[in-house]
C-alpha cells in the first residue's frame, strides 16, 4: 500500500459548507459515506486500498460531521442526498460507485433511488432500508452524551470507543477534536438526534424498490453482530432479487474499520462484473 495522503476540497452547497477527502487516482470515481457521528477518516484504509487498485477516491464528511458545517439548519435525509449529488458534480466524478456505511449507506440507498442515472453500482455497508424505529434517537442521544469528554489522550478515547475491539476504537478516535484541555467530538449530539427524525418515524422500502442499479449488500458477521436482520435481509432480497449480498465473519457493524481489506476485496470483486461502460440497469444475482 502506497503512503499517498489525500487532498482537502471544499464544496459548499447552499451556503453549507462539505468538506472532502480526495484521495485521487484514475479509473471508477468511488464516493464513500461515512455513518452517523462519523468521519472521513473511517475510510482512510479502504480508500488508499481502492486508489492503489485503479479508481479515483473521494471521500465525504456529510453535513454536521468532522470538518464540515458543524450546525446546518436542514438535517433531512433530502439534504444530505443533495449534498452527495453536489459532491459528485462539483468534483467531476462520473457515474460514481456509492459506498455507505450505516446512515452514510443511507444516503446513499436514497441518493441511488432520487437519481438513477448518477451511481454505476450501490455498495452498502451495514445498511438497509429499515423501519420505523421510535427509540432510535433516544437511545442514539444517550450513548452520545454518556461520553466522558473531554478524552485524555487518542489511546484512551480508543479505548472506550472501541469496546475492546482495537481498530474500531481507533477509527472513531481518529475523528475527534484536539482543544486545549483534551479531546472533543467534531459534532454536536442534539444534530445527530436531528438527523435521525425521518429515521424514527419511516421506513425506505419504496426506496429500496426505485433503486435500479447494481447492489452489493456487505453485512457484519461475528460477536458483535450487526443491525441487519435475517428478516429485513430476506425482505430486500425478496423486493429486489438481483441484490448481491455478503458477510465478514468476525466483524461486526464497523466492519469497514475493522476489515476493511476484505470490504476492498468484495467490492472490487463485484466491480469486476459491471465493466466502467455497462448500463446502471444491470445486475448481479444474489449470493
Amino acid at each position: 500500500m502506497t503512503s499517498f495522503s489525500p487532498s482537502e476540497r471544499i464544496v459548499v452547497r447552499d451556503g453549507v459548507r462539505l468538506r472532502c477527502h480526495d484521495w485521487g487516482g484514475s479509473g471508477t470515481d468511488v464516493l464513500l459515506l461515512h455513518g452517523l457521528a462519523g468521519h472521513v477518516g473511517e475510510w482512510d484504509a479502504l480508500a488508499r486500498l481502492l486508489r492503489d487498485s485503479g479508481h479515483r477516491v473521494v471521500a465525504l464528511d456529510q453535513r454536521g460531521h468532522g470538518g464540515s458545517e458543524r450546525h446546518p439548519g436542514d438535517v433531512s435525509r433530502a439534504a444530505y442526498v443533495a449534498d452527495a449529488v453536489a459532491v459528485v458534480e462539483e468534483l467531476g466524478l462520473r457515474r460514481p460507485v456509492l459506498v455507505g456505511q450505516s446512515l452514510g449507506g443511507s444516503t446513499a440507498l436514497l441518493t441511488a433511488a432520487a437519481h438513477p442515472g448518477l451511481p454505476r453500482v450501490l455498495v452498502l455497508v451495514e445498511a438497509g432500508p429499515g423501519g420505523a424505529d421510535p427509540g432510535v434517537q433516544e437511545q442514539i442521544g444517550s450513548w452520545l452524551r454518556a461520553w466522558p469528554v473531554p478524552f485524555p489522550t487518542r489511546e484512551a478515547a480508543a479505548a472506550y470507543l472501541g469496546g475492546g475491539r482495537q481498530p474500531v476504537g481507533e477509527g472513531w478516535a481518529r475523528g475527534l477534536e484536539e482543544r486545549a484541555d483534551g479531546l472533543w467530538p467534531r459534532f454536536d449530539p442534539d444534530v445527530m438526534v436531528r438527523s435521525l427524525d425521518e429515521n424514527a418515524t419511516r421506513d425506505f422500502w419504496d426506496e429500496w424498490t426505485a433503486v435500479s442499479c447494481p447492489t452489493l449488500a456487505v453485512l457484519g458477521q461475528g460477536d458483535q453482530g450487526g443491525i441487519i436482520g435475517r428478516e429485513e435481509y430476506a425482505e430486500m432480497v425478496r423486493l429486489r432479487p438481483g441484490l448481491h449480498g455478503a458477510s465478514v465473519p468476525g466483524s461486526g457493524h464497523d466492519l469497514h474499520l475493522e476489515r476493511p481489506e476484505v470490504l476492498h476485496r468484495l467490492v472490487v470483486d463485484f466491480l469486476r462484473g459491471f465493466p466502467s461502460d455497462s448500463s446502471c440497469l444491470g445486475v448481479h444475482s444474489n449470493s
